[in-house]
């Protein structure tokens, strides 16, 4: 035999060995007919805090800033225009007869002199788009004897006109007037002018500026791109008003549900408590005017077809900034608060707060099932409150599910502390949050695999990987933050009886006004686009299932051997098996699925990949889709699925099984 002939023969001898070794390690059983759980319609879900201007100048389509110059400096966001006049512009105050809105501005233009002018900047300017209808309105009166006019329009940063229209109030009693117009040019950067011409005197307040799109067309609504993004996850809960702000900086500055209810007037302004949280993102415009309030929360948590998850104070405020608690027994009207919103919710229209409910226009209740006791609180103080909480709930609505905190990470001594405490309490839910790096995602995979089945259950309610900050913001959400995502997410799906509700935070983020990232969703003043993590987050949640499957390699779950990561799903309603497979190794995997249990042959399926050989690869303003996902048809054989994993990638297959 030549030297060649056994050179040849030794090298295709060892491939054979190298396949038959590899094609072992990477063959993979689902048991299709011993499903393990049920998933819970709320799995995936929707976590909103008003953080990196996600609701004013975000989701909330006002165009104007400090539209009712109630901000710490009252013209923050307006800029006078021919101050060099008698005519000017004086800020008010009736704060004994309107402590909620107190400031309102008089502009009194003298005889003889030229038009006076207000130019609002908006949120870092106003997005205006060609040919959409804006309406502008406002509360006015004029002084005995005033004849003032306004000229509104709408300018560009080379201050030419692309909108205007006119209004004259007529009445000398506060009245809203509004006057509607076109827009002629699409500018990213606009703002409003507000000419006042004539002689005497008229005060204002509540400036606004809506654009007619909204979601759902509705009159002062949201921003129907940003929703349209959230209806696409098809989220099982939206989780809101947060986070933080729902402690505040301090108790005076916590989120109060009942201030933000009935007309958008009465509605009491306070500051954001992110506007001067990281000293080299300081947003000093940044408040909440709550024209996106409770009764917006869950009228959204309706459009979406999510569960509503409303989190509620505890008595007590950051714990990372004041530490402020409300002593132990004044604690009433917190608790009060928690059973009259389950009232405004749930309750008849005959009741108190479900008739508030029924006259802002829902008269059908929102049927609550969960709320949530504190966010983030720690210690034995958090603990002695939430038990007086969850006493006080469930003694008069017994059947809502309270959901509690087991502190701001998910290891160490207070979160240790926090987990014993309540399982002793035998809560129900509790919500454990991670913000770490890509690398503590992989290996945590199997968190949950040992988790006590008969003690509470999980809201994984904050989580995203962080990796290196380099480049701009946006870069931040990069292919290897998302790809970790994935693989820990499957971990959470594969343990769907102990985890029942899982959310991605922060969910948006304004690319001129961030505070924090990653975020999942990013937009300026006209575009939105998603992230490549909301991409997983959306081939999880588009791809829930309603039963586990078991899925394992060599009798083990899927949890980084060689770098696989797996969950499996089985959808009673579509009669679908669902793989979901992850790859976080640099080169291919071969994988071969044996789908046990399977009585009839299936010949083809799909599956949907995102997939990038560069982990820092990320979608962006100007590359909004460069990683998206893209579907395939794939073929079926003898009752196994045979995949390439291609290097980095995440995959969701889905077959069809025949009855």
């Amino acid at each position: 035999m030549s030297r060649k002939i056994c050179i040849q023969l030794t090298i295709a001898f060892s491939l054979l060995l190298g396949f038959k070794t590899f094609a072992q390690e990477h063959i993979i059983h689902v048991n299709t007919s011993k499903p393990l759980a049920p998933i819970q319609s709320t799995m995936w879900g929707i976590f909103f805090e008003d953080i990196n201007f996600a609701a004013d100048g975000g989701i909330y389509a006002e165009l104007v800033k400090n539209r009712s110059f109630e901000f710490f400096q009252p013209l923050m966001g307006w800029k006078i225009m021919k101050p060099d006049t008698t005519t000017g512009i004086e800020i008010l105050n009736r704060h004994e007869t309107n402590p909620d809105n107190p400031r309102y501005a008089r502009i009194t233009i003298a005889p003889g002199e030229p038009s006076f002018g207000l130019s609002n900047e908006g949120f870092r300017g106003m997005g205006i788009k060609k040919g959409v209808n804006y309406h502008f309105s406002l509360l006015s009166r004029q002084m005995t004897g005033s004849k003032v006019s306004m000229h509104v329009e709408l300018i560009n940063p080379k201050n030419e006109v692309i909108g205007s229209t006119r209004l004259t109030p007529e009445t000398t009693t506060w009245k809203r007037s509004e006057v509607s117009f076109q827009a002629t040019e699409t500018e990213k950067k606009g703002k409003l002018n507000i000419w006042f011409e004539g002689e005497g005197s008229i005060d204002l307040d509540m400036i606004s500026l809506f654009p007619e799109e909204t979601w759902k067309n509705r009159p002062g609504g949201l921003r129907a791109d940003l929703v349209q993004l959230l209806a696409d996850l098809k989220p099982g809960f939206i989780r809101f008003p947060g986070g933080c702000i729902v402690e505040g900086r301090e108790l005076e500055t916590r989120y109060q549900w009942k201030k933000t209810l009935g007309d958008i007037a009465d509605r009491k302004l306070i500051v954001n408590r992110w506007n001067t949280e990281f000293q080299k993102h300081l947003t000093p415009d940044y408040f909440q005017s709550f024209g996106l309030g409770f009764y917006e929360y869950f009228q959204l948590s309706e459009d979406l077809g999510a569960e509503p998850l409303p989190i509620l104070s505890c008595g007590m405020a950051c714990q990372y900034n004041t530490a402020e608690m409300v002593p132990i027994d004044q604690l009433d009207p917190y608790i009060q608060d928690a059973i009259d919103l389950i009232e405004f919710a749930n309750g008849s229209s005959n009741s108190k707060w479900g008739k508030i409910r029924a006259q802002m226009g829902h008269p059908a209740p929102f049927n609550l099932k969960m709320i949530g006791v504190g966010n983030e609180q720690w210690g034995p103080q958090y603990i002695e409150r939430y038990q007086v909480f969850a006493k006080a709930i469930h003694e008069k609505y017994p059947a809502i599910k309270i959901v509690s905190s087991a502190g701001p990470g998910p290891t160490g001594k207070n979160f240790e502390y926090a987990s014993t405490e309540l399982k002793k309490l035998n809560a129900q839910i509790v919500d454990e949050h991670y913000y770490a790096n890509p690398d503590w995602f992989l290996k945590n995979a199997d968190r949950y695999d040992n988790y006590d089945r008969n003690s509470y259950k999980i809201f994984a309610g904050e989580y995203a990987a962080h990796g290196t900050k380099t480049g701009i913001p946006e870069s931040h959400n990069h292919w290897r933050c998302a790809l970790s995502e994935a693989a820990f997410m499957t971990g959470l799906e594969r343990n769907a009886e102990v985890v029942q509700l899982c959310s991605y935070a922060p969910l948006f983020a304004h690319v001129d006004g961030w505070q924090w990232t990653p975020d999942l969703i990013w937009f300026d003043n006209l575009n939105s686009y998603g992230t490549v993590n909301y991409y997983v987050q959306k081939m999880f949640s588009n791809n829930k299932g309603t039963d586990v499957l078991p899925i394992v390699m060599g009798n083990k779950p899927l949890t980084g051997q060689d770098g696989l990561y797996a969950s499996a799903t089985f959808d009673q309603n579509t009669r679908q098996i669902i793989l979901k497979l992850v790859n976080t190794n640099g080169q291919a995997r071969s994988v071969h699925v044996v789908l046990d249990g399977i009585k009839k042959e299936m010949n083809k399926g799909t599956a949907t990949t995102l997939q990038s050989d560069d982990l820092t690869t990320f979608n962006s303003m100007d590359q909004p889709m460069k990683l998206i996902p893209v579907e395939k048809e794939i073929s079926i054989k003898k009752r196994t699925v045979n995949q390439q994993l291609a290097p980095y990638s995440f995959s969701v297959i889905k077959i069809k099984q025949e009855l």
